[in-house]
C-alpha cells in the first residue's frame, strides 16, 4: 500500500520543528492541513545577470535632450513655430472675377456692387453676355469699351443642344483677333448627339467652355449623365480647348437640411464621389460662384449706430456663419479633387436668382468666399491662386 500524502506545508517544514504534541497526535480519518510554520521561508534565488529591485527601479540615467531639441531651426525672425495666418488678414494680392453677368457690356452695376474692397484690386474681368438681344453688338461694345479695369475675355451664348454651327458668326470664326478672348457659355441639361457634337467642335477650335450645369444633381442619375457626355465629347484627341464647370461649387443646396445631417445626407455623399470623378478630365477646371440656394449671398454686416442695427448685425453675422459652415463643406472635396489650382473666382451666380431671390452682391460674395477658404487654414499662395492666378492662366492673360 503507498503510503499516505503528506501535507502541503510539511514539505516546506523541517521534520525537527514538529512539536510533540503534534506528533502523539491520534490519526484521523481526515486528512487536516498541519499549522502554517513560523519558520521563514528561504528567499528566492536572484537570477544571474539581473540587476536587483533597487537598481531596476532607479534604472540607468540617460542624458537629457535640450530644449533646442524641441524648437524649429532658427529662420532669423522667430524661435517659435510659425501660426497659421490669421483669416481676417489673408487677402489675395489681386483679384480677378472670372464671371461677371453682363447682357449689354454695361459693367456699372458691377462696379457699384463690388465697392472698394473688391473693385480697388482687380486686375481683370470675364463678362458673360448671358442673356444678350444681340450678341456681335454687345462683343463689339465691350471690346471698344474703355474701363480701367481690363476685360480679360468675353463668354458668348453657345446651344449645345443646336449642335455644330453651320455657319458660326463673325466672332467664333478662326480669324477672329478681337483683344479680348472670347469663350463660349453653354448650359447643360441633358445629354444628346447634338450637344456631344457641339462640344466635340468647340473643344477641337481650341474655344474655352464655360458650362453651366443645370441637370438634377440631387440625383445620381444627373451626375452620371453628365459625366457620360463629358466622356464622349472629349474621347477624340484632337479636343484641346478647356472646359469650366459652374454650379457645382458650391451645387444646388436645400438650406433646411441642418449641417449635421448634411454630413450623411445621400446628396452630399453623391457631391463627394461624382466631384472626384469630374477630376480625372483632362484641362477641366471649377467656378467658384454664389450658390443658387434660392436666397441671396448674406451681407457683410456694417458698423451699427443704433440698437436696432446692432440687432439686425448680429443676425446677419449668425447667418454670415452659418453659411460659411455650409460652403466649407462643399470647399474640401472640391480643393482635394482639383487641387488649388484648378478652381476659379466669379461674382456672379451660375443661375441667375429671380423673383422673390434677388441675386447676391459681388462685394458680399468675395467677403464671404475669401473667408471660407481662408478659415480652412490654405496659404497665401492658394488665396492667389483661387482669386486671380488660375483665371489669368486659363484665359492667358500676361501676368
Amino acid at each position: 500500500m503507498m503510503d499516505q500524502a503528506k501535507p502541503v506545508e510539511s514539505l516546506y517544514t523541517p521534520a525537527s520543528s514538529t512539536s510533540p504534541t503534534s506528533a502523539a497526535a491520534p490519526p484521523s480519518t481526515t486528512t487536516r492541513p498541519a499549522a502554517m510554520s513560523t519558520t521563514a521561508l528561504p528567499p528566492t534565488p536572484r537570477s544571474p545577470g539581473l540587476p536587483s529591485v533597487g537598481a531596476r527601479r532607479k534604472g540607468p540615467k540617460h542624458p537629457t535632450l535640450p530644449l533646442s531639441a524641441f524648437s524649429p531651426p532658427n529662420t532669423g525672425t522667430s524661435e517659435r513655430f510659425p501660426l497659421p495666418p490669421s483669416p481676417s488678414t489673408l487677402q489675395p494680392e489681386e483679384i480677378v472675377d472670372a464671371h461677371v453677368i453682363a447682357p449689354t457690356g454695361d459693367l456699372s452695376s458691377w462696379e457699384s456692387q463690388a465697392g472698394q474692397n473688391l473693385g480697388g484690386r482687380i486686375r481683370g474681368l470675364v463678362v458673360s453676355l448671358h442673356g444678350a438681344q444681340d450678341v456681335e453688338k454687345a462683343v463689339q461694345d465691350v471690346s471698344a469699351a474703355s474701363s480701367s479695369t481690363p476685360v480679360l475675355a468675353i463668354a458668348v451664348p453657345f446651344k449645345l443642344e443646336d449642335g455644330v454651327p453651320a455657319a458660326p458668326p463673325p466672332y467664333l470664326t478662326p480669324s477672329s483677333s478681337s483683344k479680348p478672348t472670347i469663350v463660349l457659355s453653354a448650359t447643360f441639361s441633358t445629354s444628346s448627339q447634338p450637344a456631344i457634337d457641339a462640344l466635340a467642335w468647340a473643344l477641337a477650335q481650341g474655344f474655352t467652355v464655360n458650362i453651366d450645369i443645370q441637370s438634377d444633381l440631387q440625383q445620381d442619375s444627373g451626375w452620371e449623365s453628365f459625366e457620360d457626355f463629358l466622356t464622349k465629347a472629349t474621347a477624340s484627341p484632337d479636343a484641346k480647348g478647356k472646359i469650366i464647370l459652374s454650379n457645382i461649387l458650391p451645387p444646388p443646396d436645400d438650406l433646411t437640411i441642418p449641417i449635421v445631417k448634411l454630413l450623411t445626407h445621400p446628396t452630399y455623399r453623391s457631391y463627394q464621389a461624382h466631384t472626384a470623378s469630374l477630376s480625372l478630365f483632362a484641362n477641366l477646371f471649377v467656378n467658384f460662384l454664389p450658390p443658387a440656394w434660392g436666397a441671396p449671398t448674406p451681407p457683410t454686416p456694417a458698423p451699427h449706430a443704433s440698437a436696432d442695427a446692432e440687432k439686425a448685425a448680429a443676425d446677419a453675422d449668425k447667418l454670415k456663419r452659418e453659411w460659411k459652415r455650409r460652403l466649407k463643406m462643399y470647399i474640401g472635396p472640391a480643393i482635394e479633387a482639383f487641387g488649388f489650382q484648378r478652381v476659379l473666382f466669379g461674382s456672379s451666380p451660375a443661375a441667375l436668382l429671380t423673383g422673390t431671390s434677388p441675386a447676391s452682391s459681388a462685394g458680399d460674395w468675395f467677403e464671404l468666399a475669401r473667408e471660407s477658404f481662408a478659415e480652412l487654414g490654405v496659404e497665401q499662395e492658394a488665396i492667389d491662386a483661387v482669386f486671380a492666378q488660375n483665371a489669368k492662366a486659363v484665359y492667358g492673360a500676361e501676368s
